[in-house]
């Protein structure tokens, strides 16, 4: 008999102790990118070599979170969330601890390892623990969680880098752990979910651990290596297509497979994924690359940059609540169409960024897209895991998240190579017009020469100007073609049909 809904101050504190524990794992993914230029110093390696610390967490992680389905019917999920809460703990005061690059290294896999199924059980948690027609409430919770936290950790990182030891960006989940666990183990102790001791999956594990691991790192270094000119990028390329296919498979065709890659029949679950994920990957390349573009281009501080892209929360914390509660009367499409609709207008209006723009214009347009933020990430929830069956919401929820996880990663590498790329082409269209027949190139020369700059000043000036510049104009096209990305998918979600019910059918039932 599946559990029964919860209700008053219980139902508060799940909600309070999960949402604790997907903010922890969710911020831990963001705030060491800040740092990496303290930790690099502080360990006495090259940035370069720094990042690492940021690879080899996303590889494990993205490694882990695939298993989640199967681990949580091994095991149980309730059993499951606490000990991967609370090794995340463990693993997050071995990081703050580690005294080499190395051991660093090593303990961050461990902690993306155990990471995996925290996100994905807690939104399956959740969502038992609500009657069907709360369930709305219970994701727009969630969401919350997954919307603030990477706003706030660049913003801790920085500070935490900038004023204490930069172990303190792992110490601060102790207790944030420790709370979520020591909540949910005494409230749902006696919920566990149904165990099936079915065999390991062992050819599967290994095509999924060689072929994500492969593709993960690949994306991570993809920029830094010039992408396909490298042998490494190319190996890894080859490696992770190989495997990716052998594992699709083996699964389809496998009696106990260790990815139920069957939920892929459900109408609503492909349309959901293939909009959460596109979605993400837009939405993550721009988290990542607005602050790159305020720190190196317009002098920003890490901090500073971190705060111009915090309003994007403003809305989300307003408006999820009141979705949530009128979300069982409503269409998810036309939430999501809100959200596409508002993400596409705020990325056509950064494409208009220029040099000389002042705060708050960059700060408008995060506030308005936190409207489509907080019509994004619940209602796709929603109609992802519309149809199915609650014995396959954990699983559903660890292949929807990792999509989401691998999205962002793409987007990330796709954004900050095409700006690069842009920047290089601009810089000789703008290198092009500096010419004694240009007018406006002769009056900035004279004003330039008017403040005393020497001629070797003046052409050293010119070009960090031009460069300038060029990243400016190379992120707008960026944030144009993300626009038209999300006008595209507007047409894709209508592809999903009602009715919208998480985990209250059976997974024909959206076909």
């Amino acid at each position: 008999m599946p559990n029964q809904p919860l209700s008053g101050m219980r139902l508060v504190l799940v909600t309070l102790a999960l949402s604790l524990a997907t903010f922890m794992q969710v911020l831990d993914s963001t705030i060491a990118n800040v740092a990496l230029p303290t930790i690099a110093g502080n360990l006495g390696v090259a940035y370069s070599q720094g990042t690492w610390v940021v690879t080899s967490f996303g590889v494990a992680n993205a490694i882990s979170i695939p298993l989640t389905g199967w681990l949580a019917k091994r095991f149980g999920e309730v059993r499951l969330f606490l000990l991967a809460t609370l090794l995340f703990v463990v693993t997050s005061w071995l990081c703050g601890f580690a005294t080499s690059l190395n051991m660093l290294i090593f303990f961050r896999v461990l902690q993306g390892a155990v990471a995996g199924p925290v996100i994905p059980l807690s939104q399956s948690l959740l969502l038992s623990c609500y009657p069907n027609e709360k369930k709305g409430m219970a994701l727009a919770l969630w969401s919350m969680t997954v919307i603030i936290a990477p706003i706030f950790g660049p913003i801790l990182g920085g500070v935490i880098s900038d004023n204490w030891h930069w172990g303190w960006i792992f110490f601060i989940n102790i207790p944030v752990g420790l709370t979520a666990a020591a909540i949910t183990w005494k409230q749902m102790k006696g919920r566990e979910t149904a165990i099936e001791h079915k065999p390991i999956d062992r050819m599967g594990l290994c095509l999924l651990a060689l072929g994500i691991g492969s593709l993960q790192v690949m994306l991570d270094q993809g920029k830094d290596l010039d992408w396909f000119n490298s042998p490494e990028i190319i190996a890894l390329t080859v490696v992770a297509i190989v495997a990716l296919t052998f594992l699709v498979i083996w699964e389809l065709s496998d009696e106990h497979p260790v990815i139920d890659l069957s939920i892929f029949r459900s109408r609503n679950f492909t349309v959901g994924v293939v909009c959460t994920s596109i979605g993400y990957l837009i939405y993550f390349g721009s988290i990542v690359l607005l602050p790159t573009v305020l720190q190196t281009q317009l002098g920003y501080t890490a901090t500073i940059a971190g705060l111009a892209a915090a309003p994007i929360g403003f809305f989300p914390v307003l408006l999820s609540p009141v979705i949530g509660r009128f979300a069982h009367r409503i269409d998810m499409r036309w939430l999501v169409t809100v959200s596409f609709t508002v993400f596409a207008i705020c990325f056509f209006w950064r494409g208009t960024f220029s040099p000389d723009m002042d705060f708050r214009y960059v700060v408008w347009p995060q506030v308005i897209q936190g409207i489509g933020v907080a019509c994004f990430f619940m209602p796709l929830t929603t109609i992802t895991l519309s149809g199915l069956r609650p014995t396959q919401i954990a699983s559903a929820s660890s292949l929807a998240n990792f999509l989401r996880v691998l999205g962002g990663s793409i987007g990330t590498s796709i954004s900050t190579t095409m700006w690069d790329r842009r920047e290089a082409l601009h810089h000789v269209l703008l290198t092009e017009h500096v010419t004694p027949l240009d007018t406006p190139a002769v009056h900035w020369f004279q004003q330039l020469q008017a403040f005393g700059l020497s001629t070797m000043q003046q052409y050293a000036l010119t070009a960090q100007e031009i460069t300038r510049q060029g990243y400016i104009l190379g992120s707008n096209e960026v944030f144009w073609i993300s626009g038209w990305m999300f006008v595209c998918l507007i047409l894709l979600v209508w592809f999903a049909r009602p009715p919208f019910r998480p985990g209250s059918g059976d997974a024909g039932g959206a076909h």
